[in-house]
């Protein structure tokens, strides 16, 4: 009866993993295909860094020519600036687009992962908090009564059917074996190690 709690706990980690697996992949190829929109950008920068660099050294090639090469280049700077802003334009662009992206990805995938690892780190949180509270009520002298109690009161039937015929009235008897059984099934649904018989 132990292993059982362990194993759904166990399997719900998986579940989980598997989940944030999946959503991972959602948001990548949402961002892939949101990435996709920075194309132009990547079109646009490329274009005004070629021409910048060739109307840089068209103009370097101009200037070099007799008395009117350096009024000759002016223009050619001028052109080469307004080549540079179209590039810049184009990696703004591209910024946009990768700020859009993420944006886009963590809305889509994000919000998912986060609440059911919320939810589940919760469930996981109070379950240890419980098997702690446990522990320490094992400690009491009375603390294997209170957890047959518990068991008494909240067990599943079949659980206590097979502790024997007459579980109820064994436990107000002070039966130890059916009471160490019932604080056992207690103890196995909080993911604690059972009861050992006390030592003689």
């Amino acid at each position: 009866m132990r292993a059982a709690r362990p194993g759904r706990r166990t399997l719900g980690d998986l579940l989980v993993l598997l989940w944030v697996v999946v959503w991972l992949g959602v948001g990548r190829a949402v961002h892939a295909q949101v990435m996709r929109l920075a194309e132009p950008g990547r079109t646009v920068e490329e274009a005004g860094r070629s021409l910048g660099d060739g109307l840089a050294q068209a103009g370097e090639t101009v200037a070099r020519a007799p008395f009117l090469g350096r009024e000759l280049q002016a223009p050619f700077d001028a052109a080469g600036e307004a080549a540079a802003r179209l590039a810049g334009a184009g990696v703004a662009v591209q910024d946009g687009v990768s700020r859009t992206a993420l944006v886009t990805a963590l809305a889509v995938a994000g919000w998912p992962i986060v609440v059911v690892v919320g939810a589940w780190a919760l469930h996981r949180w109070r379950g240890a908090r419980r098997a702690a509270v446990a522990r320490r009520l094992l400690a009491r002298p009375d603390g294997v009564d209170l957890l047959a109690l518990r068991a008494l009161a909240a067990a599943p039937l079949d659980q206590l059917a097979a502790l024997g015929p007459d579980v109820a009235g064994a436990w107000r008897r002070g039966d130890p074996d059916v009471t160490r059984g019932l604080a056992t099934v207690a103890l196995a649904e909080l993911g604690v190690a059972p009861v050992s018989p006390p030592r003689t």
